[in-house]
């Protein structure tokens, strides 16, 4: 952690991680979906309809892991002062919201011939629209505490406390009465078939290193706007 903790270390190590996320995980993307759409059979109950998982279990688990780093890298800041923990939660907060958002929008769809409703107010899809409401809450915080030069001690309390929508999502399926299926995957195995299931595995992992990607990328953004500010500002002292 200390290692990585130098900026122009972190940078350099980024750069050179960055094409080796982005691209396998763009292959990984394209042969799932493209495995989900024509190479496996449709489900005996949803039909075609299932297909839309392939997008959707990847997106919901990308929502809710992006804030889970959030809060990991928050909680990094407030024991450690570690400013890159700091620049990685930011950085993190976008993409984790983009997925967040597809994840609704997917499960919405799904939801419409599986369901017969394009919404429905249960326990799962109200906690992750929630969790969409909480990232974009911290955008507008953390923009705000850019623009008045602000502490990001703030910000790093606001990640932790989020984490708590977390646990509320994972078990509303298990707490609550819900149209929305039990969790598919436990300790027995798994309740989806074989046939269906495998190309999951690939769009999970692609979408997961792109995911990874877009965050390096954003940290290394941050990185050199910081050096670059920092350096405008000792030319104006000269």
């Amino acid at each position: 952690m200390h290692y990585l903790a130098n900026p122009a270390r972190f940078v350099r190590i980024a750069k050179m991680l960055t094409p080796w996320l982005i691209w396998p995980g763009l292959g990984l993307i394209i042969a799932g979906t493209y495995a989900g759409l024509f190479v496996t059979p449709p489900d005996y109950l949803q039909g075609d309809s299932v297909r839309i998982m392939y997008v959707h279990v990847p997106a919901a688990w990308l929502g809710m892991g992006g804030w889970s780093g959030i809060g990991l890298s928050s909680l990094v800041y407030l024991v450690w002062r570690h400013p890159l923990a700091a620049v990685a939660a930011r950085a993190m907060a976008a993409p984790g919201a983009f997925f967040t958002a597809i994840c609704l929008i997917t499960g919405s769809i799904w939801g419409r011939p599986t369901w017969g409703t394009w919404w429905e107010w249960d326990g799962r899809m109200t906690s992750m629209l929630v969790m969409l409401f909480i990232y974009l809450a911290y955008l507008a915080f953390a923009q705000s505490t850019q623009n008045r030069g602000g502490s990001d001690r703030s910000l790093a309390v606001f990640g932790v406390i989020g984490a708590v929508n977390l646990p509320i999502i994972h078990g509303s399926v298990i707490w609550w009465k819900s149209l929305h299926q039990a969790p598919s995957f436990s300790t027995k195995g798994s309740a989806i078939a074989p046939e269906i299931l495998w190309p999951l595995g690939l769009t999970l992992l692609g979408f997961t290193l792109l995911f990874a990607s877009l965050v390096l990328v954003r940290m290394r953004t941050e990185l050199a706007k910081t050096k670059a500010e920092a350096r405008l500002a000792r030319m104006a002292e000269a």
